[in-house]
Protein backbone atom coordinates (compact mmCIF):
# COMPACT_ATOMS: atom_id res chain seq x y z
CA UNK A 1 0.00 0.00 0.00
CA UNK A 2 1.39 3.62 -1.12
CA UNK A 3 1.63 6.18 1.22
CA UNK A 4 -0.68 8.36 -0.61
CA UNK A 5 -3.59 5.33 -0.10
CA UNK A 6 -3.31 4.97 3.39
CA UNK A 7 -3.06 9.18 3.29
CA UNK A 8 -6.73 8.98 1.40
CA UNK A 9 -7.91 6.10 3.69
CA UNK A 10 -6.83 8.18 7.03
CA UNK A 11 -8.73 11.44 5.10
CA UNK A 12 -11.66 9.40 4.34
CA UNK A 13 -11.90 7.89 7.96
CA UNK A 14 -11.29 11.49 9.48
CA UNK A 15 -13.97 12.82 7.47
CA UNK A 16 -16.59 9.75 8.33
CA UNK A 17 -15.55 10.46 11.98
CA UNK A 18 -16.17 14.28 11.46
CA UNK A 19 -19.73 13.40 9.89
CA UNK A 20 -20.73 11.23 12.54
CA UNK A 21 -19.96 14.05 15.64
CA UNK A 22 -21.79 16.38 12.99
CA UNK A 23 -24.61 14.06 13.28
CA UNK A 24 -25.08 13.37 16.93
CA UNK A 25 -24.84 17.04 17.53
CA UNK A 26 -27.73 17.52 14.88
CA UNK A 27 -29.48 14.78 16.70
CA UNK A 28 -29.60 16.36 20.12
CA UNK A 29 -30.24 19.63 18.77
CA UNK A 30 -33.50 18.81 16.82
CA UNK A 31 -34.26 16.36 19.93
CA UNK A 32 -34.33 18.89 22.64
CA UNK A 33 -34.45 16.37 25.51
CA UNK A 34 -31.22 13.62 26.00
CA UNK A 35 -30.83 11.02 23.52
CA UNK A 36 -29.84 7.36 24.85
CA UNK A 37 -26.43 5.62 23.42
CA UNK A 38 -28.53 3.42 20.95
CA UNK A 39 -30.22 6.62 19.43
CA UNK A 40 -26.93 8.09 18.77
CA UNK A 41 -25.63 4.23 17.63
CA UNK A 42 -28.24 4.25 15.59
CA UNK A 43 -28.14 7.53 13.96
CA UNK A 44 -24.81 7.67 12.85
CA UNK A 45 -25.00 3.95 11.26
CA UNK A 46 -23.42 2.28 14.29
CA UNK A 47 -24.11 -0.54 16.44
CA UNK A 48 -21.33 0.64 18.75
CA UNK A 49 -22.44 2.25 21.87
CA UNK A 50 -19.24 2.39 22.92
CA UNK A 51 -18.16 4.30 20.03
CA UNK A 52 -21.41 6.54 20.17
CA UNK A 53 -20.60 7.40 23.70
CA UNK A 54 -16.51 8.21 22.73
CA UNK A 55 -17.80 10.63 19.89
CA UNK A 56 -20.50 11.93 22.22
CA UNK A 57 -17.76 12.68 24.56
CA UNK A 58 -15.61 14.11 21.91
CA UNK A 59 -18.26 16.61 20.48
CA UNK A 60 -18.76 17.07 25.06
CA UNK A 61 -15.04 18.63 24.97
CA UNK A 62 -15.51 20.77 22.14
CA UNK A 63 -18.24 22.32 23.23
CA UNK A 64 -16.29 22.98 26.74
CA UNK A 65 -13.06 24.56 24.84
CA UNK A 66 -15.48 27.17 22.49
CA UNK A 67 -16.96 28.57 26.29
CA UNK A 68 -20.25 29.35 24.51
CA UNK A 69 -23.91 29.59 26.35
CA UNK A 70 -24.65 25.96 24.72
CA UNK A 71 -23.38 22.52 26.59
CA UNK A 72 -23.34 19.37 26.02
CA UNK A 73 -24.02 16.95 29.29
CA UNK A 74 -23.52 13.33 30.02
CA UNK A 75 -25.89 12.27 32.33
CA UNK A 76 -25.84 9.64 35.34
CA UNK A 77 -27.83 6.76 33.03
CA UNK A 78 -25.72 7.57 30.06
CA UNK A 79 -27.47 9.96 28.20
CA UNK A 80 -26.53 12.88 26.20
CA UNK A 81 -28.21 16.31 26.16
CA UNK A 82 -27.44 19.73 24.44
CA UNK A 83 -28.35 22.54 26.33
CA UNK A 84 -28.03 26.03 27.52
CA UNK A 85 -25.91 26.39 30.40
CA UNK A 86 -28.19 27.67 33.84
CA UNK A 87 -26.36 30.96 34.32
CA UNK A 88 -27.91 32.23 30.97
CA UNK A 89 -31.13 30.13 30.94
CA UNK A 90 -32.21 32.22 33.76
CA UNK A 91 -31.79 35.94 31.56
CA UNK A 92 -33.26 34.53 28.15
CA UNK A 93 -35.93 31.85 29.82
CA UNK A 94 -38.59 34.44 28.87
CA UNK A 95 -37.80 34.80 25.30
CA UNK A 96 -39.09 31.56 24.75
CA UNK A 97 -41.97 31.48 22.73
CA UNK A 98 -44.16 29.77 24.82
CA UNK A 99 -44.51 27.88 28.09
CA UNK A 100 -44.96 24.75 27.66
CA UNK A 101 -47.18 24.67 30.67
CA UNK A 102 -49.06 26.83 32.59
CA UNK A 103 -48.53 27.50 36.40
CA UNK A 104 -51.05 25.05 37.27
CA UNK A 105 -51.00 22.24 35.05
CA UNK A 106 -47.00 22.31 36.02
CA UNK A 107 -48.23 22.54 39.82
CA UNK A 108 -50.06 19.37 39.23
CA UNK A 109 -47.55 18.05 36.85
CA UNK A 110 -44.75 18.72 40.38
CA UNK A 111 -46.99 16.88 42.75
CA UNK A 112 -47.32 13.63 40.26
CA UNK A 113 -43.54 13.85 40.24
CA UNK A 114 -43.03 13.93 43.09
CA UNK A 115 -45.46 11.66 44.99
CA UNK A 116 -45.39 8.70 42.42
CA UNK A 117 -46.84 6.61 41.97
CA UNK A 118 -50.07 8.13 43.11
CA UNK A 119 -53.51 8.07 42.62
CA UNK A 120 -55.82 10.18 40.71
CA UNK A 121 -57.98 10.78 43.73
CA UNK A 122 -55.47 11.81 45.48
CA UNK A 123 -54.24 14.17 43.12
CA UNK A 124 -57.77 15.43 42.53
CA UNK A 125 -57.96 15.91 46.41
CA UNK A 126 -54.50 18.17 46.73
CA UNK A 127 -54.81 19.90 43.26
CA UNK A 128 -58.54 20.35 43.08
CA UNK A 129 -61.42 19.50 40.37
CA UNK A 130 -59.22 21.56 37.95
CA UNK A 131 -56.62 19.33 37.92
CA UNK A 132 -59.26 16.79 35.76
CA UNK A 133 -58.59 19.01 32.93
CA UNK A 134 -55.14 19.40 33.71
CA UNK A 135 -54.65 15.43 33.89
CA UNK A 136 -56.29 15.47 30.85
CA UNK A 137 -53.64 17.73 28.83
CA UNK A 138 -50.29 16.26 30.87
CA UNK A 139 -51.23 12.68 28.99
CA UNK A 140 -52.35 13.99 26.23
CA UNK A 141 -48.53 15.28 26.00
CA UNK A 142 -47.21 12.51 26.99
CA UNK A 143 -45.92 13.70 30.27
CA UNK A 144 -48.18 12.11 32.64
CA UNK A 145 -49.23 7.91 32.01
CA UNK A 146 -52.39 6.69 33.83
CA UNK A 147 -52.73 2.88 34.99
CA UNK A 148 -55.67 1.53 36.18
CA UNK A 149 -55.09 -0.80 39.29
CA UNK A 150 -58.98 -2.22 39.77
CA UNK A 151 -60.54 0.95 40.83
CA UNK A 152 -57.95 3.12 41.08
CA UNK A 153 -56.25 4.98 38.52
CA UNK A 154 -52.29 4.99 39.72
CA UNK A 155 -50.76 7.95 37.67
CA UNK A 156 -46.92 8.63 37.27
CA UNK A 157 -44.56 10.64 35.23
CA UNK A 158 -43.18 9.36 32.05
CA UNK A 159 -39.67 8.54 30.69
CA UNK A 160 -40.37 11.78 27.99
CA UNK A 161 -41.08 13.86 31.21
CA UNK A 162 -37.84 13.18 32.58
CA UNK A 163 -35.91 13.68 29.35
CA UNK A 164 -37.73 16.96 28.65
CA UNK A 165 -36.68 18.20 31.99
CA UNK A 166 -33.25 16.60 32.52
CA UNK A 167 -33.93 14.53 35.35
CA UNK A 168 -33.50 10.72 36.13
CA UNK A 169 -35.59 7.83 35.18
CA UNK A 170 -35.84 6.74 38.29
CA UNK A 171 -38.07 7.64 41.00
CA UNK A 172 -36.44 7.83 43.91
CA UNK A 173 -33.33 10.13 42.01
CA UNK A 174 -35.96 12.26 40.10
CA UNK A 175 -37.48 12.94 43.70
CA UNK A 176 -34.31 14.16 45.24
CA UNK A 177 -34.10 15.87 41.87
CA UNK A 178 -37.14 17.13 42.44
CA UNK A 179 -36.16 18.66 46.32
CA UNK A 180 -32.61 19.94 45.06
CA UNK A 181 -35.10 22.28 42.38
CA UNK A 182 -37.95 23.14 45.03
CA UNK A 183 -34.97 24.39 48.01
CA UNK A 184 -33.51 26.31 44.83
CA UNK A 185 -36.48 28.06 43.55
CA UNK A 186 -37.21 28.69 47.90
CA UNK A 187 -34.20 30.47 48.07
CA UNK A 188 -33.79 32.52 45.01
CA UNK A 189 -37.52 33.67 45.85
CA UNK A 190 -36.49 34.28 50.11
CA UNK A 191 -33.41 36.41 48.01
CA UNK A 192 -36.08 38.37 45.31
CA UNK A 193 -38.50 39.02 48.46
CA UNK A 194 -35.41 40.20 50.46
CA UNK A 195 -34.12 42.68 47.86
CA UNK A 196 -37.52 44.19 47.68
CA UNK A 197 -38.26 45.05 50.94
Amino acid sequence: MTDSTKDEKEKHRDDKVKKQIALIEAALYVAGRPLDLKTLSRIIGSRSHRKARELARVLMKEYEKRNTSLEILELEDQRFVLQLKTEYASKVRRLAVRPLLTDGPLRTLAYIAFKQPVSQKQVIAARGSHAYKHLRQLIEMGLVERERRGRNKILRATEYFADYFGLSHNPSTMKRQLIRIFNNMINQESKENKKNE
